[in-house]
């Protein structure tokens, strides 16, 4: 288990209670199972207060878990007959964004995401979940396909934000995050969006401009990284903690906002402890929005759609 800075009390009583078990297999005439009960239920306890009320800089921390499961984990347990279809057709595959024809729970479907990667390895290979501008370009390609075969689409959100390099600048990286979010706006099929861990920035609007968005209880969904929004604003990017409670970026704040339509509950302590138990919960949501948009028709969901939009952030400000 990877624990998180304010995890550590936590980790002391767990470790403590794995010492008992490892010394028990070591000695098999001692009986620590008492003891080692108790450190659990202490364990428990904790882990309770911890995530009972967790800070928005808390929620960032758990957002970015590097045990979390990631967009590949959801596609492999929750779809079947997945086909990924890569390239934009003008340049070349972006590894960091992952897309193509699915059934879920046996219906068509388009899927499309953000993959971070799991190890050094796939991390790099992913760019750590940050597209470039062939990835939009793609997701672009797969939407187009959706709307022509009437299939719905799923997108699941997970980035830090968009590829701010050189060369994806000089590909146009600003207009091909605008051209996937009008491409979102137009299509005239169902569009869900689930945010499941980071929603950075324009890189996560253009997945997540949909008719139904949820985010996973202890996700994060903001125009900025609490650490950017601080370099701008105190020139100080150690004032994360400050900046992450003025963005309003956590789950609870945005539906309030009206900026997301549903929040998915994780198990106790984060969807990394239990990843299994939160795949199935982001399923269980998913089915539910799918069917809220079933019959409707293609005028209905883009208007629908863009009237969400406009509306965004009144029901905050009227309340």
């Amino acid at each position: 288990m990877n624990y998180l800075e304010f995890e550590k009390p936590l980790a002391e009583i767990e470790g403590k209670a794995e010492e008992l078990r490892a010394m028990a297999k070591s000695s098999p005439g001692m009986d620590v199972s008492k003891e080692a009960e108790a450190l659990d239920r202490k364990a428990e306890t904790a882990l309770r207060d911890l995530y009972k009320n967790l800070t928005a800089w808390q929620k960032c921390l758990v957002a970015r878990h590097p045990d979390r499961p990631h967009c590949k984990d959801y596609v492999e347990a929750l779809f079947t007959e997945f086909t990924s279809l890569a390239g934009d057709r003008a340049f070349a595959d972006d590894h960091a964004v992952m897309g193509g024809i699915a059934r879920f729970n046996d219906q068509p479907v388009v899927v499309i995401g953000h993959e971070k990667g799991n190890d050094t390895k796939t991390r790099i290979e992913r760019n750590f979940g940050m597209a470039r501008p062939e990835g939009y370009r793609k997701a672009i390609r797969l939407m187009d396909l959706a709307d022509r075969f009437r299939l719905p689409v799923i997108t699941l959100v997970d980035t830090p934000g968009a590829y701010p390099g050189k060369g994806a600048e000089e590909r146009g990286q600003a207009e091909a995050i605008a051209r996937s979010t009008e491409k979102c706006l137009a299509i005239g099929v169902p569009l869900i969006s689930v945010v499941i861990g980071e929603g950075g920035s324009g890189g996560a609007v253009a997945f997540a401009t949909a008719n139904r968005v949820a985010m996973l209880e202890h996700s994060v969904y903001s125009v900025i990284s609490p650490e950017g929004c601080a370099s701008i604003l105190w020139k100080d990017a150690e004032k994360m903690r400050e900046a992450a409670e003025a963005l309003r970026l956590t789950a609870q704040d945005l539906q309030k906002l009206g900026v997301i339509d549903r929040i998915i509950k994780e198990p106790m302590g984060g969807a990394q402890r239990a990843p299994k138990e939160a795949i199935d919960a982001v399923g269980k949501a998913i089915e539910t929005m799918l069917k809220e948009l079933s019959g409707k028709k293609p005028e209905a969901l883009i208007r629908d759609r863009r009237q969400k939009f406009l509306d965004m952030g009144t029901k905050g400000l009227a309340a």
